[in-house]
C-alpha cells in the first residue's frame, strides 16, 4: 500500500489543497459540520479551505446567518449551514441528549423545566430579537427558572438541540442567540435513514480515507448506526485495508499529491485533526512530550508539512500585525521552512494584518 497515502488524500478531500470553493457556506456544506467552540480558530479553518476568503467575509456570513453555529453531532459547537441544520439535529441530537443525561440530573434539569425554559426563550426572541446568554439568563429568572453557571449552559444547549434557537449575530465580542425558525425558516427535513445516508456520504467524501470508528466518533452516533449507514452507501465508495484497518473513501478520489513540501498552519480542533479517532496517519505520538502542559495535540494549533503534524504554533495580535510563534518538533528543511513561512503569511493576509514570524526551538 506504499502508493496509498492516507494523509495526502485527506488533505485533498478536506479541500486544504486545490479548493474551488469561494464562499464560506460551500466549505461548511462540503464538510457537513465544522467544530467551532473556538470561534476565531474555526473561522480560519473555514477560510483556508476557500479562495480569497478573509476573516471579515466570514464574520459577515456569520452575522447574516449564511453559516450558523450551534450544538450538533457531539456535545460541542459546530458551524453548519441553514439548509442542513434541521435534519442533522434530528439525527444526532438524541445521542447528545443521552450524553447530557447524567449532568441534567445533577443540575435538576428535567423535562418540565425544559418545557418552561423553551417557552420563555421562544417568546422573548420572537420578532427577530437576538439575546446574549446573560440576557437569556435574566429572561429565565423572570419566568421563575434558576439559570446561572453550568445550569444555564445546559438549558441553552437543550434549546439548541431541540431546534428552538441557534446563533445570532455577534454583539461586539459577545455571542447572541436567535430563533431557529426565524434564522433558518423552511429548511429541509429528512427521514432518519435519508439523514443517516446523507451524513455518511458527506463524511467519507470530505474526510476519506477514514474508518467506521472514525465516522462514529465524528458524528457522535453509535457503531450500529455507523454500520447501517455505511451499508446503505458503500456501493458508491471504495475501500482499502491498511494495518488491518478498513479505510473507506469516495470512488472519485484521485490520491494525487500536491507539490512537496506543502505546509498549513491549522487551528486547534481543525477537522483534519479532530475528524478522526485514529490520527496515526498524520501524527507521531512520540512527539507528545513536545506539546504544551495539556499534552493533547487536539488543543494545539498545529504545523502540517506534507500531511504530517510537525510542530505547533501560537499567535499574538497587535494593532497592525499578527506575531506567529512557530515551534517545530524538529529542525525543518530549508524548503520546508519556506513553505511554513508562506502558510504563516497567508494567515496574516486572512486577518488583514502584516505577519511577523518567530521560531522557537
Amino acid at each position: 500500500m506504499a502508493n496509498f497515502n492516507i494523509a495526502y488524500q485527506r488533505i485533498n478531500n478536506q479541500k486544504l489543497s486545490d479548493t474551488k470553493f469561494t464562499e464560506p457556506q460551500e466549505v461548511v456544506k462540503w464538510l457537513g459540520a465544522v467544530q467551532a467552540q473556538d470561534y476565531l480558530a474555526a473561522k480560519w479553518a473555514v477560510g483556508q479551505r476557500a479562495k480569497n476568503i478573509n476573516d471579515a467575509a466570514l464574520e459577515e456570513s456569520f452575522t447574516d446567518g449564511i453559516i450558523l453555529r450551534t450544538h450538533i453531532l457531539r456535545p460541542t459547537w459546530h458551524f453548519v449551514t441553514p439548509e442542513d441544520i434541521r435534519w442533522m439535529l434530528a439525527l444526532t441530537a438524541p445521542h447528545v441528549h443521552a450524553a447530557l443525561a447524567y449532568y441534567d440530573r445533577s443540575l435538576k434539569v428535567d423535562a418540565a423545566t425544559l418545557r418552561r425554559s423553551h417557552d420563555a426563550i421562544g417568546k422573548t426572541l420572537q420578532g427577530g430579537k437576538q439575546l446574549t446568554r446573560d440576557e437569556i439568563s435574566a429572561t429565565l429568572k423572570k419566568a421563575g427558572i434558576v439559570a446561572g453557571g453550568q445550569r444555564l449552559g445546559h438549558l441553552v444547549m437543550h434549546a439548541e438541540l431541540d431546534g428552538i434557537i441557534c446563533s445570532g449575530a455577534r454583539r461586539g465580542k459577545q455571542f447572541t442567540y436567535s430563533l431557529l425558525d426565524e434564522r433558518a425558516p423552511l429548511t429541509r427535513t429528512l427521514e432518519r435513514d435519508e439523514a443517516l445516508t446523507e451524513l455518511v456520504k458527506r463524511y467519507f467524501t470530505s474526510r476519506g480515507p477514514a474508518t467506521l470508528k472514525d465516522f462514529a466518533w465524528w458524528s457522535g452516533l453509535s457503531i450500529a448506526d455507523a454500520q447501517r449507514g455505511l451499508e446503505m452507501v458503500k456501493a458508491g465508495f471504495e475501500h482499502k485495508v491498511v494495518d488491518e484497518q478498513v479505510y473507506w473513501y469516495a470512488a472519485s478520489t484521485s490520491g494525487k499529491k500536491e507539490a512537496s513540501p506543502s505546509a498549513y498552519l491549522l487551528p486547534n480542533y481543525d477537522e483534519y485533526v479532530v475528524g478522526y479517532t485514529d490520527r496515526s496517519a498524520i501524527y507521531d505520538q512520540s512527539q507528545n512530550h513536545k506539546l504544551d502542559a495539556r499534552g493533547n495535540f487536539l488543543f494545539q494549533n498545529v504545523i502540517v508539512v506534507d500531511g504530517q503534524v510537525v510542530g505547533t504554533w501560537k499567535r499574538s495580535l497587535k494593532k497592525n500585525e499578527v506575531i506567529v510563534e512557530l515551534s517545530p518538533f524538529e529542525k525543518l528543511t530549508k524548503a520546508g521552512q519556506s513553505a511554513v513561512d508562506r502558510a504563516a503569511t497567508r494567515y496574516g493576509d486572512f486577518l488583514g494584518l502584516s505577519t511577523t514570524l518567530t521560531y522557537v526551538t
